[in-house]
Parts: C-alpha cells; sequence; structure tokens
C-alpha cells in the first residue's frame, strides 16, 4: 500500500513553542490520518524533521510499503535526499532516525512543495500551536 504524506513543522521565535502537522492520504488522495501535535521547545527545523518522522511512524502502523513525502522544508528535502550535508548538530539524530525510518519502505520519495500546496498541514501544525497547553499532556 502506497501513502501520500504531507507534512509541516513549525516554531514560533525560532527557537521556541514548535508543533507539527501531517496529512497521510491513499493514492485515490483519500485522508487516511492526520497528526496535529504540539512539541515544546524546538527551532523549526528540528520540527520539520519530527513532522516527517511521525508521518513515518505513523505510515508504519497503517501497513503502508510505499510512501510519497511532500514536504515546504527546502533544506529537509534536500538533506534527506543526499543534495545537502546535515551541519547543524540538533538534525543529526532526527535525520538519522528519519533515514532509518525511510528505509523501512519498498520505495520512499521525497518531494519539496511549495508552502501554497501544504496548506493542510501547516493548518494542522498551527492548530496545535494554538492549543499547546492541552495538546502537550496529551497521549500520542
Amino acid at each position: 500500500m502506497k501513502l501520500i504524506i504531507n507534512t509541516d513543522g513549525c516554531s514560533k521565535n525560532n527557537p521556541g513553542p514548535a508543533a507539527i502537522g501531517v496529512v497521510l492520504r491513499d493514492v485515490t488522495l483519500k485522508r487516511v490520518a492526520t497528526i496535529s501535535r504540539a512539541l515544546g521547545e524546538a527551532t523549526n527545523n528540528e520540527a520539520e524533521y519530527r513532522a516527517v518522522i511521525a508521518g513515518l511512524n505513523k505510515a508504519i502502523q497503517l501497513g503502508a510499503t510505499q510512501v510519497e513525502i511532500r514536504s515546504d522544508s527546502e533544506l529537509m528535502v534536500n538533506q534527506l535526499n543526499g543534495r545537502y550535508k546535515v551541519k547543524s548538530i540538533g538534525l543529526r539524530p532526527l535525520y538519522l532516525e528519519a533515514r532509518q525510518l525511510l528505509a523501512k519502505f519498498d520505495q520512499a520519495k521525497i518531494d519539496y512543495i511549495p508552502r501554497e500546496s501544504n496548506v493542510e498541514a501547516d493548518a494542522l501544525a498551527n492548530e496545535a500551536l494554538k492549543n499547546k497547553d492541552k495538546n502537550l499532556n496529551a497521549k500520542f
């Protein structure tokens, strides 16, 4: 089964309060799951990686064997595709975790999309950030 995963992470004051939004769809573009979660303190790039990690973990739970990730984080997409080096010490463990999860799929593709094409994941991240006090104590 293939899933298309839109991800977004946000951080106010970078670093600052951060959150993620993830939308998982099947190949007919029917939504099968969403994630909207506050993270606590993080940078924007850390939040972007955490969104991808959450999306990949959910795809594994749902039984996906193929994934297509769509993100508006040019840095993360290029790092995961091997075009950019991971220079930040704080991003390295998140990068490695994402690469390990990607290796669990028969096929994995990561594409950069413009922000306007990622409005649903962005809205979920911003919603989680707005409701962070409630979400930080929730179980996911």
